[in-house]
């Protein structure tokens, strides 16, 4: 059912309603009015809510008036200014301490309170860096310093929680440092570096004394702006360096500015020339991108060892181009606008910031987002551990400065523990001079002082060495084996270098003489000094020049032995053999030769072989009386002849030498007897050799006496006063070559002191690198035959010992083969011709 509406007319609708509109119009404009209320207080809380969280505040102490700080400030404004793109702000504020710890705490003051700095960013010293930390620690604000501490991690963040440590990889660079001059095997090195208290000298000093290298010397410049005129300055601190050996030179943490002025002066004394090592560290080695072709080429063969950052990715290539165009119209008046390593450590640690201030809005403190911070920035993986920054992965660049550039040697990443170059390709690094070896890393000083060389004044045996003189002038003369090897040396040396020396006698033992160059009141000992472990861990020795060991010099027995068949040995069984066979060869040819002619020769066969074997035999004591009557036989029997005289008198004179050589043989064969014995014993007592007898071979104190020359040991025998001496193979030859009748080393020595020790050498301070110049020197008199001629000179036998000392053993045939062979070849041939001659009668005959 449709319902019946009643029609209704406009003007009575009107008429309706008109009475509810004032009504209605209010009710709509309160709706609106609230609404907008709304909207503005929540626009607002929005707004202030934004500003908040978007807003940052960071000061930032930087010397910009240095190359690291114009990039440092630069870099800083471009992530700023990155960050400004939106609707959010970072306000920069940066203050220059001008390497004042003072102002630098004004500055953070300042940087808090009027600029209500969140996070402040410190690129000065470490003591400016403890004064504004601790200022940090009252107002909890983080500074985020890029100096590093000299003391203990733990303490620091005991002492300064809120520090935040941004500095370069400093143990790790010297760590590197130590590893290259270790591989070129330089030992003695001088540090340079700009006064600061970062520690590099310190951590360089224990890597290097770990290593066995010694610092020289240590060139501490002070900051570059406190100069007037820092081109003298340095150039007077520069020629104290012409006074020493080393020429390897370690450039620490220096400025810039005062690095170019270092090697300027450098370059103009001839200290970076060749046999000079040069290796840079950050901040220089970092910088290279942004100095100059001039300048670089100042530092031509330099090894630079700095942070390594990759150069690849977008990222960094959009930072590279809008870098260079802030620095070029920051800076017009630098050579180079190249960002380094600081300039992306820095553009890091802002971004870093600024993802902590968005943290901090949701209940972090300022430190605790910024050490949460973690993110992949253009210098590696930034994140932090325990207030450290953490680079991943971490990556060391050696670098070779090569003309006006520089190459890549090599990079060390802790991603591989290969090596980061083969050092052993020597092709790769270009050294100053255009040497095209490794530097020897040392030369003599222009101004150099003789060499102290210290000369045992009070020897044993004056054939190695000799002083004589008057100690009331001060006037010596040294003679000697060990002194003219010495003189040799240094003709060998001086090729290549003067080697200015003079010699000091010393009257102390031989432990005291080296002593005296281990705490350095001698440069070296020249002397018949035997090289030992416990000597070799305070000095160094040279290449031994001769060879070194303990013998057992005892007399002889004059006692006959049991001689019944003594006159078999002058010929061996070989001989016997050999002499027998030629003699029955002999008589079968005589007796071929003869049987027909020789009357005597007549009979039964076996009647003419006696008859021949009774002609030979007689032949050997030249009592032959038979009639010979064929001319071949005659030949034969001469050739036989000639044998038998060589024969017999060989015979005679090792029948003569058997007889007397074996009566002298040594009284003690065995060190055990004469501990049994409970004898007496010699040895020198200035030498080691005492003790070695008490602590190894295990004689009573009691039982060893002294003696202090050679000349004392035949009295000391004779008398009874020691039934041995020990001496040192060099010394025990010179005995036995001037006293060769009455004594004689003992057979079973060899045993005893199997004692061989490291031979005599000479004797330098540790890490001296004359060292191994002198030992390069003996290796060449050795091989020259110089060493063995003047062995020859004092410590060669005499005829009459050289004669004595010929012990005749048995002869053997391989002396006689010669000889035999052309007695055998004669008698061949001549009964080969005599057979041929009757063979040609019989047949004319027929």
């Amino acid at each position: 059912m449709i319902p019946n509406f009643e029609k209704i007319e406009c003007n009575d609708f009107v008429s309706m309603v008109s009475p509810r509109i004032p009504m209605l119009r209010v009710l709509t404009i309160s709706v609106y009015f609230v609404f907008t209320i709304f909207l503005l207080i929540l626009f607002g809380c929005f707004s202030i809510s934004s500003a908040r969280t978007e807003n940052v505040n960071v000061g930032a102490l930087i010397n910009y008036d240095s190359r690291i700080g114009k990039e440092m400030k630069t870099a800083l404004k471009l992530a700023g200014q990155k960050f400004n793109k939106s609707s959010n702000r970072a306000f920069l504020h940066f203050k220059n301490p001008r390497e004042s710890p003072i102002e630098a705490l004004y500055a953070a003051e300042e940087l808090v309170k009027e600029k209500n700095a969140q996070f402040i960013v410190s690129t000065g010293t470490w003591a400016e860096t403890a004064l504004v930390a601790t200022y940090g620690n009252r107002t909890k604000v983080p500074i985020i310093s890029f100096a590093g501490p000299t003391i203990e991690k733990s303490i620091v963040e005991q002492q300064w929680p809120f520090l935040v440590h941004i500095f370069p990889d400093t143990k790790q660079q010297i760590k590197c440092i130590a590893d290259i001059i270790t591989t070129f095997h330089w030992r003695k090195v001088v540090a340079i570096y700009e006064v600061d208290d970062s520690g590099a000298f310190s951590l360089l000093s224990d890597a290097l004394s770990a290593v066995g290298v010694e610092i020289e010397h240590r060139l501490v410049l002070p900051p570059f702006s406190s100069l007037s005129d820092p081109n003298t300055f340095v150039r007077q601190e520069a020629q104290k360096l012409l006074t020493k050996q080393a020429r390897v030179f370690v450039v620490l943490k220096t400025s810039l500015e005062m690095s170019v002025v270092l090697f300027k002066e450098a370059n103009e004394l001839g200290l970076v020339q060749k046999d000079s090592a040069w290796i840079i560290s950050d901040p220089l080695a970092g910088l290279l991108d942004s100095v100059n072709s001039s300048v670089i080429s100042s530092m031509e063969g330099s090894i630079g060892v700095t942070t390594h950052f990759s150069e690849n990715g977008r990222l960094f290539r959009e930072f590279k181009q809008n870098f260079r165009r802030i620095f070029r119209s920051d800076y017009p008046e630098e050579d180079n606008f190249e960002p380094s390593v600081f300039a992306l450590r820095v553009y890091d640690v802002m971004n870093a910031i600024i993802m902590a201030a968005k943290k901090s809005n949701s209940g972090e403190s300022n430190l605790e987002a910024l050490l949460s911070t973690d993110f992949a920035g253009l210098s590696g993986r930034i994140s932090f551990d325990g207030g450290e920054l953490i680079v991943q992965p971490f990556a060391l660049k050696i670098v070779n400065v090569v003309g006006k550039k520089y190459k890549e040697v090599g990079i060390l990443s802790s991603n591989t523990e290969e090596r980061p170059v083969k050092w052993y390709e020597f092709d790769l690094i270009n050294w100053p001079g255009d040497l095209r070896r490794v530097p020897k890393g040392w030369s003599m000083p222009n101004e150099a002082k003789p060499l102290r060389i210290g000369v045992p004044g009070r020897t044993s045996f004056e054939k190695f060495v000799k002083v004589t003189g008057n100690s009331s002038i001060h006037s010596y003369s040294y003679s000697g084996f060990c002194i003219d090897i010495f003189f040799e040396v240094v003709k060998i040396v001086e090729n290549d270098y003067p080697l200015p020396y003079e010699f000091v006698p010393f009257l102390g033992t031989y432990d005291e003489l080296v002593n005296c160059v281990a705490n350095k009141t001698f440069d070296a000992v020249v002397g018949d000094v035997t090289i030992l472990a416990n000597r070799s861990s305070f000095v160094e020795f040279t290449q031994p020049f001769t060879e070194s060991g303990l013998t057992m010099l005892v007399t002889v027995n004059s006692r006959a032995r049991n001689t019944a068949w003594i006159f078999i040995k002058p010929f061996s069984g070989g001989m016997w053999a050999v002499t027998g066979a030629v003699f029955l060869y002999t008589v079968l040819i005589v007796w071929l030769l003869e049987r027909e002619m020789n009357p005597e020769f007549e009979g039964p066969w076996w009647n003419q072989l006696n008859t021949a074997l009774w002609f030979t035999c007689c032949s050997l004591f030249f009592a032959h009386r038979e009639k010979v009557y064929n001319n071949y036989t005659r030949i034969v029997v001469l050739v036989w002849l000639f044998v038998v005289l060589v024969l017999t008198s060989s015979y005679t004179a090792s029948l003569s030498s058997l007889l007397t050589v074996p009566r002298i043989t040594p009284s003690i064969s065995e060190i055990q007897l004469l501990k049994d014995q409970n004898a007496k014993i010699g040895c020198d007592g200035d030498s080691f050799v005492r003790k070695y007898l008490e602590n190894v071979l295990g004689f009573h104190p009691d039982n060893i006496r002294t003696v202090d020359s050679e000349y004392k040991y035949p009295k000391e025998f004779e008398t009874g006063n020691i039934s041995a001496a020990f001496l040192e193979l060099p010394y025990q030859k010179a005995f036995l070559n001037h006293y060769c009748t009455g004594y004689t080393v003992s057979g079973n020595t060899s045993s005893v002191a199997g004692d061989r020790f490291g031979g005599l050498g000479f004797v330098f301070q540790k890490g001296s690198p004359i060292t191994e110049d002198v030992s390069r020197a003996i290796l060449t008199l050795s091989e020259n035959g110089k060493l063995k001629e003047l062995e020859l000179e004092y410590i060669s036998p005499t005829r009459k010992c050289v004669q004595n000392a010929d012990m005749m053993e048995n002869l053997s045939w391989e002396s006689f083969w010669a000889l035999f062979i052309f007695s055998v070849g004669t008698s061949a041939i001549c009964y080969l011709l005599f057979s041929v001659h009757q063979l040609y009668e019989q047949w004319h005959r027929e």
